[in-house]
């Protein structure tokens, strides 16, 4: 049994029962089904499922949104919002995925000529975290509707109210018994789902820790995984920035999603020249976030997602300061039912630390001061992750730098960081390998077949 339990209130939401091996059995048998019909369907007949959904994410944004501040806690202005990307990638994939399906064809040097084909795989295992509950799901889902693929979901057990939601949307979307099912279930049968020979690969997002255990076991099989790990991603601040909006936009990069987002700002590193007053800034519009009911438009910090995230962050402060670093304000245990703390702010963290290398994944950020752009840089790349990066200058030399030294699978200027649907999107080193989104994510888990015709 699974239950869920409201993060703003400790109380418990619903009870679930969990997938006995035999349900999972009948769930792969269903899966493996469907894909020998789905594979041979139309391309037209795939977009009209996608728009179809698109359309029902549209209809259904308060509901959805309301379901998932239920479980997770993210303020409703973002569960909205995040309901509507959803909408956004679902209608692009309908309306701009069949070229992307289109075949290759090379001339060969003994006067031959050869076609690449983009075909399906077969059914696709993903695991999901809780932090966006519906858009990691949709990035994952959109592309394996339209490549002929069908879907496996062993969604976080904290939002299992959403992935049941996101199950019956697909067939209320036209799309087939067994296109998506979620696996309701813990963890522990998450190894033998990745061997089942039905099963033809896994993606997933999360932890490292979990990240690491479904490579092993995929690598065992030899079945193909993508991974979007963890990242503690920098926020770079240089004398020709907008200051107004750098600070606006770096408070937004250390509180959106409660502080619990992968490809947002956790370390904010300033230029020298600019650090006092920059910091001055930060530490009081930081100071100064409204905290309130997830319910509440106005409210820009909710709950933790859980208790247990609350207390992980909490024992990360705590050792921070064991460690030396400085906690200028926050960081703190709030006195009420449900997952509560405040926002905060380390400095003089050491480089080689467990904070300055590991992710915090909530509202509490770390600053430091860089004397130059190298050695902005070289905080930048002192940990073992490379998901996402921020710079802020409108110097086009100094963006020249970042874009070819900062390791990260993705870097953006004088904006926070985030995933664009048009636009590969994943990390390097210990953030993970391969790319969702765009033609390149539809790609993963499809056979690029090559046919020969001799001349």
């Amino acid at each position: 049994m699974i239950t869920t339990t409201n993060p703003a209130t400790g109380e418990t939401i619903a009870e679930y029962e969990t997938l006995d091996q035999n349900g999972i059995d009948r769930k792969l048998e269903t899966a493996t089904r469907t894909y020998r019909d789905w594979r041979t369907t139309s391309l037209d007949q795939r977009t009209k499922v996608l728009a179809k959904l698109g359309d029902l994410y549209e209809a259904n944004q308060e509901e959805l949104a309301r379901l998932a501040v239920t479980e997770m806690g993210k303020p409703i202005t973002q569960a909205r919002a995040e309901v509507g990307k959803c909408a956004n990638l679902l209608h692009h994939f309908a309306e701009n995925g069949p070229p992307m399906l289109e075949s290759r064809f090379w001339e060969l040097s003994d006067g031959g000529k050869a076609e690449g084909r983009w075909l399906p795989l077969g059914p696709v295992l993903a695991v999901m975290p809780w932090n966006f509950p519906y858009w990691q799901v949709i990035r994952f889902l959109a592309p394996t509707i339209l490549a002929g693929n069908v879907g496996l979901l062993k969604h976080a057990s904290i939002v299992q109210g959403v992935a049941k939601r996101m199950e019956e949307l697909v067939l209320d979307a036209g799309g087939p018994e067994g296109l998506f099912q979620n696996l309701c279930v813990s963890s522990d049968p998450i190894n033998d789902v990745i061997a089942d020979p039905r099963v033809v690969a896994a993606t997933l997002t999360g932890s490292e820790g979990a990240g690491s255990a479904v490579a092993a076991q995929a690598g065992k099989y030899l079945k193909k995984v993508v991974l979007e790990l963890g990242g503690s991603d920098p926020f770079i601040v240089m004398p020709s920035a907008d200051m107004d909006q750098a600070v606006k936009d770096a408070v937004t990069a250390r509180i959106q999603n409660n502080g619990q987002s992968c490809i947002c700002g956790k370390r904010t590193i300033v230029h020298a020249d600019i650090y006092d007053d920059f910091a001055d800034r930060f530490v009081a519009a930081l100071k100064d976030v409204k905290l309130g009911d997830p319910m509440d438009d106005d409210t820009e910090l909710g709950p933790l997602s859980s208790e247990g995230q609350r207390d992980t962050v909490l024992d990360q402060v705590a050792k921070a300061k064991d460690e030396g670093c400085t906690l200028v304000f926050g960081g703190e245990k709030i006195d009420r039912p449900g997952a509560w703390m405040t926002a905060g702010l380390l400095t003089d963290v050491p480089l080689a630390s467990e904070t300055g290398t590991d992710e915090i994944f909530g509202p509490v950020g770390q600053l430091y001061r860089a004397k130059d752009i190298d050695e902005a840089t070289t905080i930048a790349n002192a940990i073992p992750y490379g998901l996402g990066s921020a710079v802020w200058t409108t110097d086009e030399t100094e963006q020249e730098h970042f874009a070819n030294k900062i390791e990260a699978g993705m870097t953006t200027f004088n904006a926070v960081n985030g995933s664009k649907i048009e636009a590969p999107f994943g990390g390097i080193k210990r953030s993970g390998h391969g790319r969702e989104l765009s033609e390149f994510g539809l790609h993963e888990f499809m056979n690029l077949k090559t046919l020969v015709h001799p001349a």
